[in-house]
């Protein structure tokens, strides 16, 4: 990022990309649910290039205990790239990347999750990158999204994500490698659909005033057809078929709430009297 020289021709003369797509067209998405069974909750991604898993474990027992917080719970969301993820070897482990897109990725589902049903709790968010081709932030995010509802974690809404940004003076939507590498700018944006609150955004490079306007218009139109997709990931799981059903389920998960909170505070009581 950053305008670097390429040969590449990413922009022809007729106003495609270099993959053939036009400016404000997202790549193939696809989206499931409930995908791996010792988990809490799960989703599959695959984005373009990109494919991505995300497993929720939780709530349960924060560990180490000193992170417990007695008025809520702990979001605990964990980014890795698989050492085979691109193309040049990865040294595996956590990097000063993986690291701030964990944080990030926790502070924003702090916002949408009901943390306070579960105090001294942790709820862990594994994200792994099987495949990257830019753009994997978003993808992880809109993956573990998916991942905390299949869980039944009480949440005000889904999170959705995609990025958008500015590749030889035109702004385009959701920026693959080649783009991410030598464009001028990009911009992951993360929303709360139903309230539009941004709970995600972050820059890479320099925009005009207008432009960013553009841009956010751009990425925020993009994050409402990833939620309709998100959304239908957990009905074709659950067998439901409209809104109304998937508030009725939600309703139900929030009648639950109050027995699993007991649940947990019973089991730290517990913990608490054995040591």
């Amino acid at each position: 990022m950053g305008g670097a020289k390429t040969d590449i021709k990413l922009i022809d003369e007729n106003g495609l990309r270099f993959d053939g797509r036009k400016p404000d067209e997202l790549r193939p998405i696809r989206i499931e649910a409930n995908v791996l069974k010792r988990a809490d909750g799960s989703a599959y991604l695959e984005w373009g290039g990109n494919k991505v898993i995300a497993a929720v474990y939780g709530p349960r027992e924060c560990h180490p205990r000193h992170m417990q917080d007695p008025l809520r719970a702990v979001v605990q969301a964990k980014y890795n790239m698989a050492s085979f993820s691109v193309s040049d070897r990865k040294r595996p482990g956590p990097d000063r990347r993986s690291q701030e897109i964990s944080k990030i990725i926790s502070e924003a589902f702090e916002h949408v999750i009901f943390t306070h049903l579960f105090p001294r709790t942790s709820i862990d968010v594994y994200m792994e990158v099987l495949q990257a081709d830019a753009g994997t932030r978003c993808a992880a995010l809109t993956a573990a999204s998916v991942a905390l509802a299949d869980a039944g974690i009480p949440m005000r809404d889904l999170v959705s994500s995609c990025a958008a940004g500015k590749v030889q003076d035109t702004i385009v939507l959701d920026l693959r490698k080649e783009e991410d590498n030598f464009g001028e700018a990009d911009m992951p944006l993360g929303i709360v659909p139903r309230t539009g609150e941004i709970v995600l955004l972050q820059m890479d490079g320099d925009l005009t005033l207008e432009e960013f306007n553009k841009t956010m218009s751009l990425a925020t139109e993009a994050c409402h057809k990833i939620y309709e997709l998100q959304k239908d990931a957990l009905r074709r799981k659950y067998g439901v078929t409209d809104d109304e059903d998937v508030q009725e389920s939600v309703d139900a998960v929030a009648e639950s709430v109050p027995d699993r909170q007991e649940e947990a505070e019973e089991a730290f009581e517990d913990e608490q009297e054995e040591s």
